[in-house]
């Protein structure tokens, strides 16, 4: 029987949840589509990640390659010279630092550098991945997606889009738990955006107890994503309402983590969230 309270061991972090934690975006490319990136500035990065923290963030992830619809791939010496210098600084604030990346060579290079969480869109499927995660006691992140960057937005198509993407990160999971990985340092993501239309991001979103009924701790993120454009009509600069809200909605339907980018906005809508719903006051 699963625990009640998702636990994430993420090194020597042992990450509890009877309350949704904050995941701050610290993007270091030049190219974010939320219009962030910090280019690779370690001293950017650091007062951001600073800020976040001082804001209630509870985790750093840090991400060295756009994956927006029509992204394109940056090589591995790209990658590892925006991302390592950050991770080396930010490790110095004494929070769980997650890298966003899906090549091996970088999530080998940041563990060695002091993150403890691998965030990948692509679920550990490039070769060597897993082995890369289960010789290191990192915690994991899998995400759906279906297709990749470049066109996974051109023409997504499911039968049923919450059995499908429930179905995929289970048969993740068992993959990783086949390669001695512990499901207790295992967290999903239902990919909110990566390769889903808008009626398959609100089905997904509805369907979310489901995916959430396994003991994993649950990721969301969708902070500024297109399907809040779409319902709201607003640029990317002018979703953070809709954010909240949608992480808020989030929240009630059992996500462990909110990965965003405004943490006082999102922080504050929580600790709302946990005085009325929950009884918990000064709970952020």
């Amino acid at each position: 029987m699963t625990s009640l309270v998702p636990v994430w061991q993420c090194g020597q972090f042992e990450l509890k949840f009877d309350l949704p934690a904050i995941m701050a975006i610290i993007n270091v490319t030049p190219d974010s589509f939320s219009g962030d990136g910090l280019s690779g500035s370690i001293e950017a990065s650091l007062r951001q990640a600073e800020l976040a923290l001082s804001n209630g963030a509870r985790i750093l992830d840090v991400g060295g390659e756009s994956s927006r619809p029509g992204s394109e791939s940056v090589s591995v010496e790209q990658e590892l010279e925006r991302v390592i210098p950050v991770v080396e600084a930010l490790v110095q604030l004494g929070a769980p630092v997650s890298v966003d990346t899906v090549k091996p060579e970088v999530m080998c290079a940041a563990i060695a550098a002091g993150a403890t969480i691998i965030n990948d869109i692509n679920a550990l499927r490039a070769p060597g991945a897993i082995d890369v995660v289960a010789a290191s006691d990192a915690g994991v992140c899998l995400m759906h997606m279906q297709g990749q960057p470049r066109s996974m937005q051109q023409a997504p198509s499911y039968d049923d889009v919450v059995a499908e993407v429930d179905a995929f990160l289970l048969e993740r999971c068992a993959a990783l738990e086949s390669a001695g990985v512990r499901r207790s340092r295992v967290a999903l993501d239902p990919g909110f955006g990566f390769g889903k239309s808008l009626e398959h991001n609100l089905r997904l979103f509805r369907g979310m107890p489901l995916v959430n009924a396994h003991g994993y701790p649950l990721l969301v993120g969708v902070s500024r994503k297109t399907m809040l454009g779409a319902v709201t009509g607003r640029a990317v600069n002018e979703r953070m309402p809709a954010s909240i809200v949608t992480a808020v909605l989030a929240a009630q339907r059992g996500a462990s983590i909110l990965r965003v980018h405004d943490v006082a906005a999102t922080r504050d809508a929580l600790a709302m969230w946990a005085a009325i719903e929950h009884d918990r006051l000064n709970a952020y």
